[in-house]
């Protein structure tokens, strides 16, 4: 291998990336390109050398900055680039002779990338520098001796010191001239190594006696323009006679020397022989006084022997051939050399192992490569210059890839590899490569270098943040305080950096007509969630809560999940009695006094607002159980427990509480009041015993009648509301009657539909309402269903004789029709004769009222046969209220044989 070959690949860069959008494109829809330009040494810097993009006809990037890029492997800077549009120019001053020498071609040569748009192509440029003559020939010396003896011959030859110059080609020594004399010329000869030397030879025979010296000068001349020159001034002295000069075997010798010898070998035995005897015949060997300072350095010998050895190593790779001079002087006066030219080549041996070097396209660490994990496949990660010293076949390498198959190598030049992708790269499963780079060469044993590198996949945002649930159910407890921490959401996300940093926030939605913003906050970096509101269970059970995660990146990755939040009742609603309805928490109820033991007496129906067991509710009697009443703990039924031994005039009073199974429990309570009436007992069905279910054997006709007993049953229900609402509003209206003060009087039983119905004196529960069509009929409120006329009669006597209220005034007070059931003040009737006075009373009088009891609750009282209504033609006579006696007189005491005279209109 040449040194300029060496140098040459010591000189070559390689180039480095840092843009990544440009790495990654397809490397088969790339190709390799060489370009080569010229540039004259000593060039200022900033002189432009040529235009990559004009030059190749190359599309420049306008999305980027960045179109070339210069891969250098050394530090030198001799050739720059620029980026925009690949200009190459001087970086910095060029010597030729520094980085060549004597090389005939001195070449610069690098790498370029040029990124167009998804594509790359890789273009490998060469450099020409072109010596320009600024070195002048120069000899060793600027004045020499040289002695030649008398009697030498015509033609003899004497070597001369040869001049040097750095420049190459036609700049180099062209050649010499010598002053003009009468006995000297020269002849310019060419040395193995490519050096020009003169010889000094002899034109006339010399006579010491006449002339002992002679002083000529010598030139050098180049071949530049305009030239360059160099002299030496040479005395030539003419030696006595000495008749005789050692011989030698041969004038010159072509020896081989492999590069790897070692010091002290052998090169060459000369043998010079001189005829003379004693001193004149003693032969001595020595380097001629024209051999160079470096051949001295590397080779000697012995001056007995005339042995020539290896003084210092050789190499092949720094220079391939040495010629030299040995002459031989006998001892004797005046003696006169031989000269044998000895010519040694040095031959290659594979002693050079391969150098590599790797440059990676992105690089911040140094012996890293960095690239994109989205890269695609093919895509160039690195580049590979090797580096054989050796020549020939020696020189030649062979690169190998090791550590795994998402990587390969690509042959880009003769001496350069690309490490590119041979697969899809995911930095989440993989981080990091190892690689193992083997260069070998081809010599007889092959010598190999190894170098471990390192590839880092850098971060791509190709990862939305990651919920381990779709679906997070959460629970808090109901009437939780505004504020309270509810529960932290976390998403994951594998990317790094910003790529990888999530913040939260919450989906648009809205929650019962209101934004769910106002129902919890989120915090945006933590995730944690709290209330901005107390949760009530029995509003809302649960409600669903979207979280949105998204990362920092470009372009910005989301996902989402739903927290279902789950409100938990809390025991914070006592249960509510609905039946019997309440006023002021007791209500009255009324009882056959005959009634048997199992004898449902109501049933006490309540309701819980809360859930689950804190809705579970029990019912008990907490007074009054010893009464002769049991309550069922589930139903809540209340009935008779044993034979009733109570009088109308006892007022029984049992206390019923309600409670739920929540912790604490909490409690409702209730007092029912129970008042005994005579009343024949209706067929009832067998009873269960201690507090079971009844059994009930059911026929057709009985399921009709009680499909028509409720549905008029909600009939008067709906009039009774209505009429009681209409009275209270004017019961500020009347007054008590005269002498009783504000005594009340006690209720009544009328029956209704298919039921009796307990009224207040002052309650008009009975509605007298017309219906709007002329006489009453089927479509008043308190129609015969029947429709028969024929019954009026007779249920007009029924009326008197169970002591029903009838009201002429108050119905038209209350918007009512006057048509009201209203039987004649001034009829008589003997069938009243046992029984109170029929009286009536002025506007402003009120009957006695027991306040003991609020509200009164519809006992179960078989209806008399035949009996459905009650109609009566009301006389045109104002009266306010009619008292008639109850079936039994012991029920009303406070009235009792009281004689009221007869009020009416005057």
């Amino acid at each position: 291998m040449t040194r300029g070959k060496f140098t040459t690949y010591w000189y070559r860069w390689i180039f480095i990336s840092s843009i990544h959008q440009f790495l990654f494109a397809s490397l088969a829809r790339s190709e390799g390109n060489t370009v080569r330009y010229q540039t004259s040494e000593e060039e200022a810097p900033g002189t432009v050398i040529g235009n990559l993009a004009k030059d190749m006809s190359l599309s420049v990037s306008h999305s980027s900055k960045t179109s070339f890029r210069m891969m250098k492997q050394f530090n030198d800077s001799f050739i720059r680039v620029r980026e925009s549009d690949g200009e190459l120019a001087v970086g910095e001053r060029i010597d030729r002779e520094r980085i060549c020498r004597h090389t005939p071609q001195c070449l610069i040569t690098f790498d370029v990338v040029n990124f167009s748009k998804d594509r790359y192509k890789l273009i490998h440029v060469e450099v020409e520098v072109r010596d320009v003559n600024d070195n002048s020939p120069e000899f060793p010396n600027k004045e020499s001796t040289a002695e030649i003896s008398e009697n030498a011959a015509v033609g003899s030859r004497i070597p001369l010191d040869p001049a040097v110059d750095a420049d190459v080609g036609s700049n180099y020594i062209q050649s010499y001239q010598i002053s003009v004399n009468s006995h000297f010329t020269i002849d310019v000869l060419l040395r193995a190594d490519g050096v020009k030397y003169a010889e000094l030879v002899l034109m006339r025979e010399l006579d010491r006696e006449t002339q002992s010296s002679y002083a000529v000068e010598l030139v050098a001349t180049d071949g530049g323009n305009p030239c360059r020159s160099g002299s030496t001034k040479i005395t030539i002295k003419v030696t006595d006679f000495n008749d005789n000069s050692p011989v030698f075997d041969q004038n010159s010798f072509s020896v081989s020397l492999p590069e790897d010898a070692p010091v002290g070998t052998v090169i060459l035995d000369l043998n010079a022989v001189d005829a003379d005897e004693g001193l004149n015949g003693e032969v001595v060997y020595g380097f001629g006084k024209q051999v160079s300072h470096e051949i001295r350095e590397l080779f000697q010998v012995d001056s007995k022997s005339g042995r020539l050895t290896l003084r210092s190593p050789v190499d092949f790779e720094d220079k391939r051939t040495y010629e030299l001079d040995v002459q031989a002087t006998d001892q004797g006066p005046n003696p006169t050399p031989s000269v044998c030219k000895i010519i040694i080549h040095v031959t290659d041996v594979n002693d050079n192992a391969p150098e590599i070097s790797i440059t990676p396209m992105t690089s911040i660490t140094t012996g890293v490569a960095y690239i994109s994990e989205a890269a695609d496949k093919d895509s160039l990660v690195a580049l590979i210059s090797t580096l054989d010293r050796d020549s020939g076949v020696n020189s030649q390498v062979h690169c190998t890839l090791y550590g795994h198959d998402h990587f390969k190598l690509r042959q880009a030049y003769e001496d350069s590899y690309m490490i590119v992708t041979a697969a899809a790269l995911d930095r989440e499963r993989i981080r990091e490569y190892n690689l193992t780079v083997m260069a070998e060469d081809f010599g007889s044993p092959p010598l190999r270098k190894i170098t471990q590198y390192t590839i880092r996949l850098s971060d791509e945002n190709d990862n939305a943040p990651h919920f381990t649930k779709a679906v997070y159910e959460v629970s808090v407890v109901e009437n939780n305080a505004p504020g309270a921490y509810i529960t932290t959401v976390e998403a994951s996300d594998a990317d790094l950096g910003n790529n990888g940093k999530i913040t939260y926030r919450l989906g648009d939605s809205v929650i019962m007509g209101s934004p769910v913003n106002t129902f919890v906050s989120l915090n945006s970096v933590s995730g944690s969630i709290y209330a901005l509101r107390s949760f009530n269970y029995e509003v809302m059970k649960q409600l669903d809560i979207h979280i949105q995660a998204s990362d920092g990146g470009s372009p910005q990755l989301q996902s989402t999940a739903v927290i279902r939040l789950k409100i938990v009742d809390q025991n914070d609603n006592q249960p509510s009695i609905i039946e019997p309805v309440l006023y002021k928490g007791s209500a009255e109820v009324f009882l056959p006094k005959d009634a048997p033991a199992g004898y449902v007496v109501t049933q006490i129906k309540a309701t819980d607002a809360d859930e689950g067991i804190n809705a579970q509710l029990s019912y008990k009697i907490t007074e009054g159980e010893n009464l002769g009443f049991s309550i069922n703990k589930e139903t809540g039924k209340v009935r008779v427990s044993r034979q009733l031994t109570y009088d109308l005039t006892d007022n029984v009073k049992v206390t019923v509480s309600v409670s739920d199974n929540g912790s604490p429990a909490l409690t409702s309570t209730a007092i029912i009041h129970l008042t005994f009436i005579e009343g024949t007992l209706p067929s009832l069905p067998s009873f269960a015993q201690n507090g079971s279910e009844e059994l009930f054997e059911w026929d057709m006709s009985i399921a009709i009648i009680i499909v028509l007993a409720g549905s008029c049953s909600l009939l008067l229900l709906a009039i009774i509301l209505i009429t009681t609402i209409c009275s209270r509003r004017k019961k500020e209206s009347y007054s008590t009657l005269p002498g009783y003060g504000k005594e009340t009087v006690r209720p009544i039983t009328i029956w209704k539909g298919n039921s009796f119905t307990t009224i207040s004196a002052r309650d008009p529960h009975i509605s007298g309402k017309d219906s709007g069509k002329g006489d009453s009929d089927f479509n008043d409120s308190d129609s015969d269903i029947s429709g028969d006329v024929h019954k009026k009669d007779s249920l007009t006597a029924l009326l008197f004789s169970t002591g029903l209220w009838a009201c002429t005034s108050e119905c038209k007070v209350l918007g009512h029709s006057d048509r009201c059931w209203s039987p004649s003040a001034t009829r008589p009737n003997t069938s009243l004769a046992c029984g109170p006075h029929l009286s009536t009373f002025s506007k402003t009088a009120s009957l006695p009222r027991d306040t003991r009891r609020e509200n009164y609750y519809p006992a179960h009282i078989t209806k008399t046969n035949g009996l459905q209504s009650v109609y009566e033609k009301v006389q045109h006579q104002e009266f306010d209220y009619i008292l008639v006696g109850p079936p039994t007189p012991a029920r009303i005491q406070e009235t009792d044989e009281i004689s009221i005279p007869e009020y009416t209109n005057s």
